[in-house]
């Protein structure tokens, strides 16, 4: 790829650079702690850090405040693992009934999994596959459990039913956790259609379990790679790259994995999102990628001014979103990447049709309350 210079108002790299190296925090005077802690929160990479930390077995070695900072993150992340385990539990209980099988996504499939990825890591909600044939019982035998429906906007129902790859996201309505019930990973209008019953196709199964599943090593690296490639909020963009380096060394200790990862990318028509999270998961984490991978990359890269553009784009945007780490044309090239992920998942007379909508419409009551809801979580 073309690099482009980014220049920075601060000492934007500390969080990364202990990501990569741990042993970087024994340089660290009052100031860099404060900083890294800082960042590590707004990346929500806090936890993932402390595992590192103990895994290196610095933790003793660190000062008081910080370690008690990052301590506290460690003991959430696990409070949360094991929270996710009884989500899961209640949801697989709740399909039982009506004979269908799930495959976990993104955070709850690498906990259940048991991956490193899972280790200091947090969640906001349960993500699930279920096939499209079966949305209708699924969301009703939800309902049934105490789950219940959002975005009751009739604009906003059409928009994921008819357009989207998801339902509304679902609210239970006394533990307050959050279920998306997808039925492919990429919407219905989206340029890459993506074959989703070769993702169904014998899935792993989830020891303790029996309805419930995940990917397989590769596919679950695919998915992972084109949620972030087309996401259009980047708030969670390192950590999610964090993630795909966490994968990308755990199954590429297999020699199998990297043989098969560009032909089945090939074969779902991902491989561009797979360019994108190989080229930055090794600039940014230094993950380790067989010459041979990185030979084949040039048959999958896109055009010159394509790569030109995302890399001026993403260098910015994979950074914690801190002031410390804002760079010069940061906030345009989020901005360009918000817009490009909506150009990548609609035509473009359906986006300006969205776009305008959005625009004009009146923030409905229960818009506010979430937004307010937000406020309340980020306080």
């Amino acid at each position: 790829m073309i690099y482009w210079p980014v220049r920075s108002r601060g000492d934007k790299g500390v969080l990364v650079q202990c990501l990569r190296d741990p042993r970087a925090v024994l340089s660290l005077g009052p100031s860099g702690w404060d900083l890294l802690i800082r960042q590590g929160r707004r990346a929500n990479l806090l936890g993932k850090l402390a595992v590192l930390l103990s895994d290196s077995g610095l933790m003793a070695l660190l000062p008081a405040s910080p370690k008690a900072h990052l301590l506290s993150a460690l003991k959430m992340a696990e409070r949360q693992n094991s929270a996710i385990h009884w989500e899961v539990s209640r949801i697989s209980e709740a399909l039982r009934s009506i004979g269908v099988d799930i495959i976990l996504l993104k955070g709850a499939a690498y906990v259940l999994a048991g991956l490193p990825s899972s280790r200091g890591r947090t969640f906001s909600d349960v993500d699930i596959l279920v096939r499209k044939s079966e949305i209708v019982d699924v969301e009703s035998a939800l309902m049934i459990h105490g789950w219940q429906g959002s975005h009751h906007d009739e604009y906003d129902q059409r928009y994921y039913r008819e357009w989207m790859h998801e339902i509304p996201p679902m609210l239970h309505v006394r533990r307050g956790t959050t279920i998306d019930v997808h039925h492919t990973i990429l919407p219905e209008t989206a340029r890459i259609q993506v074959d989703t019953q070769a993702l169904l196709d014998h899935p792993l199964p989830v020891e303790g379990f029996h309805n419930v599943f995940v990917l397989k090593p590769i596919d679950m690296v695919l998915h992972s790679a084109t949620h972030l490639f087309h996401e259009g909020e980047l708030d969670n963009g390192l950590r999610d790259l964090a993630d795909l380096d966490s994968m990308l060394r755990h199954f590429g200790a297999e020699h199998s994995f990297w043989l098969g990862l560009i032909p089945r990318a090939r074969e779902l028509g991902l491989h561009r999102p797979l360019y994108y999270a190989l080229v930055f998961s090794m600039r940014i984490f230094n993950t380790p990628c067989p010459k041979s991978i990185v030979a084949e990359l040039k048959a999958i890269s896109p055009p010159w001014l394509v790569r030109w553009l995302m890399d001026a784009c993403y260098t910015r945007a994979l950074r914690p979103n801190h002031a410390s780490t804002h760079t010069r044309g940061a906030w345009l090239a989020r901005k360009a990447l918000y817009i490009r992920s909506h150009w990548i998942k609609m035509p473009m007379p359906l986006l300006v049709w969205h776009l305008l909508h959005k625009a004009i419409k009146t923030p409905s009551k229960e818009s506010e309350f979430n937004t307010q809801n937000r406020k309340i979580d980020a306080q």
